[in-house]
């Protein structure tokens, strides 16, 4: 194995992976070269047949993990050039602020999910992976990844829901007495 090689041929995709979760140039750092070493020490005791989605997977579980330290610690921050442009059509500056704390707040709940719930919702809703792809990735089935990601989004939705829009008075049905 050309590690040199692998790591040229998948390094963009690992880098985009663990940067879009933890939103911090060291950490991502950091966290690419464990995902290569983990890789690495898997290698030696499994075969790969699929190389991109193998480093994906465990991109995603080391970006997790630095995202559990973050908060953990009370140090998860948010850099704002890489969060600009989260949410499609934030061209204002408050449109830019909100977005950035949407942001904050979704790298936050989705580091407290558990780790299977975690690392499908990334898979599924970052990396654009298929419910097939995900179950072979995470070694189950694929009626499982689906619970994993209805447990993950209904679990967000609960605690993202300060950031849902709130009904005006002119749209909410009209109750008669």
């Amino acid at each position: 194995m050309d590690w040199s090689q692998l790591v040229e041929a998948h390094g963009r995709i690992v880098w985009k992976t663990v940067y879009r979760l933890v939103n911090d140039e060291a950490q991502a750092a950091d966290c690419f070269q464990e995902t290569f070493v983990a890789a690495f020490q898997y290698s030696r005791s499994h075969p790969i047949q699929n190389w991109p989605g193998l480093l994906k997977r465990l991109a995603t579980a080391k970006a997790i993990d630095h995202l559990r330290k973050r908060v953990r610690t009370g140090s998860i921050s948010l850099c704002a050039r890489s969060v600009e442009n989260a949410v499609d059509g934030a061209r204002s500056p408050p449109a830019i602020v909100e977005s950035r704390e949407i942001a904050e707040r979704v790298r936050v709940e989705l580091a407290a999910l558990p780790q299977p719930q975690a690392e499908a919702c990334c898979l599924r809703f970052l990396e654009g992976l298929t419910y097939d792809e995900i179950a072979a990735e995470l070694n189950v089935t694929v009626n499982h990844v689906g619970v994993l990601l209805n447990r993950a989004k209904a679990s967000l939705r609960e605690r993202l829901m300060e950031f849902a829009p709130i009904p005006t008075t002119c749209n909410a049905p009209e109750v008669k007495s």
